[in-house]
Formats: C-alpha cells, structure tokens, sequence
C-alpha cells in the first residue's frame, strides 16, 4: 500500500507509489519505463482523467505526475485543488515558459519537469518530491533565476538561517540539531518566513515554493541546493 498522502514525508527507503495522469498512452508508458529503472518507485495508477485516476477505490499514490494539459486545457486549478488536499503534486509538460512554471508553483505543486528534461530528472524529481525534498531541474531553475517580481520580504539571520539549512537538509529536526534549537522554533522560523511572503503578495504553501522565493531573493543558489 502507498503511504497516505496526508500523513507526511515517505519514510526513507520504503517503496515510493506513484500516479501518472497524462492524456497520451505513449507518454505514460514512457514515464513509466522510465520510473521502473528505480527500485524504490511503484506505479499504481494511470489514466487520462485526474478524478479517475485519483478517485475513490483507487490505490493510494505517494506522488502524482500530473501533465498540466489535458484534452487541450490547462489544469493549473486541478493543481491547486489536489496540492490543497495535501497531495504531493510534480507538474511536467511541454509548456516551459516561467509565467506558467511560477504559476503552477504558486498553485502548490511541489515541483516543475519539463518533458524535455530526460529520464534522470524525472526520477529524482519523484524521489525528492516523495520525501519532501526540494530538487530543482534546469527548466524549473531558469524561471525561479528569471523572476522578477516585486515584493522582498526582510527575514531576520535566523530565519534565513533556517531556510538555507532546511532547504539542504532532509527534515526540520536535523535543522533543529545544526542550529542547537528545538523543532518547534524552526518550524516557528519557516512560518514566519511563509507569512511575510503571502503579506507581500508572493504566497509560498510548499517547500518547492518557499524555495522559489529564496532563490528569486538571493538567499540562496540553485546549484547550491542537494540533489
């Protein structure tokens, strides 16, 4: 059985269950190919239809693959809908221009692939996703570098602090242990980093989009973030 999707990160080295939906079978079955040279990945559910696939009576996926234009429109509010019910959600598609990936960031996937980037991207895209890790792609790093929104919150040394280490680290309580603090204060660190963004009008509900805004900010590089 895959974990529940609500019930947090994946434990590290238990099989990992995935659900593709896209609306062309010869993508799905490259994906899947693809996936299968990864021991830890199960796909257990496909389909052209996100409701169907994700529905009830369906089996539980820790991460879903989601092609962001299905049947010719684009499904950014079925993005917003499965990330608001706690689901892990890694957009991939051929659209790549960075009003499209900042978008769907913003509407709480926890992740951009591009369909052009290849079976090792894909891969570890899912793997991180599934323990709430960040990864950052070529494509998903050229929009997050590009944008230039307005709106910089000031974050204090500490919490930028927790940030960078949090966005290197596999879980808060190894943030807590390097910083010689409790879980609880980082945790109280990232939400205060979360609500100075969404006062500033640049929301950040995910790990993948609190990371977004610290590599826009400066805070921290892309290639200086763990794959």
């Amino acid at each position: 059985m895959g974990a529940d999707p609500v019930a947090g990160v994946t434990p590290e080295g238990s099989r990992i269950t995935v659900a593709i939906v896209d609306d062309h079978p010869v993508v799905i079955e490259g994906i899947r190919s693809w996936l299968a040279t990864e021991s830890r990945l199960a796909v257990v559910a496909t389909g052209e239809d996100p409701d169907a696939v994700l529905g009830a009576g369906q089996p539980a996926a820790d991460v879903i693959l989601l092609d962001l234009r299905l049947h010719g429109r684009m499904v950014i509010d079925k993005v917003a809908e499965l990330s608001g019910a706690g689901r892990r959600v890694v957009v991939y598609s051929e659209h790549t221009d960075s009003d499209t990936i900042l978008a769907v960031l913003d509407a709480g996937a926890v992740a951009f692939l591009a369909k052009h980037e290849g079976r090792e991207h894909c891969v570890q895209t899912v793997l991180a996703a599934a323990s709430d890790r960040p990864y950052v792609p070529p494509a998903l790093a050229g929009a997050i570098v590009g944008d230039r929104r307005s709106g910089r919150p000031v974050l204090s040394d500490k919490e930028r602090e927790a940030l960078l280490l949090w966005f290197q680290s596999m879980s808060k309580a190894s943030v807590a242990r390097r910083m010689n603090i409790s879980e609880h204060t980082v945790k109280q660190y990232v939400d205060r980093a979360r609500i100075k963004y969404a006062r500033a009008g640049r929301p950040a509900a995910t790990k993948a989009a609190l990371l977004a805004r610290a590599i826009e900010d400066g805070l921290v590089r892309a290639d200086e973030i763990g794959n």
